[in-house]
């Protein structure tokens, strides 16, 4: 079942009561997951939360409402799953490192940690040196992804996209073998093109948008990309329909990859 990973950062001007409340509202928010681990990590400008939900698709409406209470709260909501490994990775080292793990069943405690934290970032006033997190600039429209605070851009007209999904790095136009199965379907097909986030299959074979797809990819050196990936967007057109895919592997070698393959598509194109 895949994992989707969500992050939260409150800096001292952010109410710990209601950060606080987010935490241990995960449950009721996030209704559909199987279950669910949490980080909580403090540092001396900032409070972050990192929650790692296993669900059999994406609960889009409760993730879009989870990001709402957690900026309501006065806080930066992240979709870490989104992100290049390699951005993930950095956020990951900078604000998260060293952090509290607790289960699922552990909220009220993280909550209570995490609003005892902001609390007494609040007592102590800004510091001087404080400066709100970076955020991420806009990406290239080439690839499904959002920025750091998740808020939507419009995609290129090449295809029909949905509101609200992003694309990040540049996006190659590719014929590779692939096979994606679903719980139902195994379809033998071929993508058309391809970026670090993703990449677009025309095929008459739509599984529903927001559910999760298991892709082997065959790349022209013999090597092959296999994991899970998600369905952002589908293309209800007779000849030049399709879906997108959303990449899900939080694995290096998966990473490495497809990196790999993208520089060679680089070079190429020189």
């Amino acid at each position: 079942m895949p994992v989707f990973g969500l992050a939260a950062v409150w800096r001292g001007g952010a109410s710990p009561a209601k950060a606080a409340s987010v935490v241990e509202g995960l449950g009721a928010l996030l209704p559909s997951a199987q279950s669910m681990q949490l980080l909580v990590a403090f540092r001396d400008e900032e409070g972050a939360l990192e929650v790692k939900v296993e669900v059999p698709g994406y609960p889009r409406a409760a993730v879009e409402r989870l990001g709402e209470e957690v900026r309501k709260s006065g806080g930066t909501f992240v979709e870490l799953w989104r992100l290049p490994k390699s951005e993930r990775d950095a956020l990951r080292s900078k604000t998260l490192a060293g952090g509290t793990p607790f289960t699922g069943e552990e909220r009220a405690q993280a909550a209570q940690e995490l609003q005892q934290h902001l609390e007494a970032l609040a007592a102590r006033g800004p510091s001087p040196s404080a400066s709100t997190p970076p955020t991420p600039a806009p990406a290239p429209e080439a690839s499904p992804a959002p920025t750091r605070g998740g808020e939507p851009y419009r995609a290129p007209e090449e295809e029909p996209q949905e509101e609200g999904v992003q694309r990040r790095g540049r996006r190659f136009a590719v014929k590779l073998e692939l096979e994606f199965r679903t719980e139902l379907d195994f379809v033998r097909e071929h993508a058309l093109n391809i970026s670090n986030g993703g990449l677009f299959v025309r095929t008459a074979h739509r599984p529903p948008q927001d559910s999760v797809v298991t892709v082997d990819v065959k790349l022209p050196n013999g090597q092959r990309l296999q994991g899970e990936a998600l369905v952002v967007h589908v293309v209800d057109a007779p000849y030049t329909g399709g879906v997108g895919l959303a990449f899900l592997s939080d694995d290096a070698t998966f990473s490495r990859t497809l990196d790999d393959y993208l520089a060679s598509l680089v070079g190429e194109k020189a």
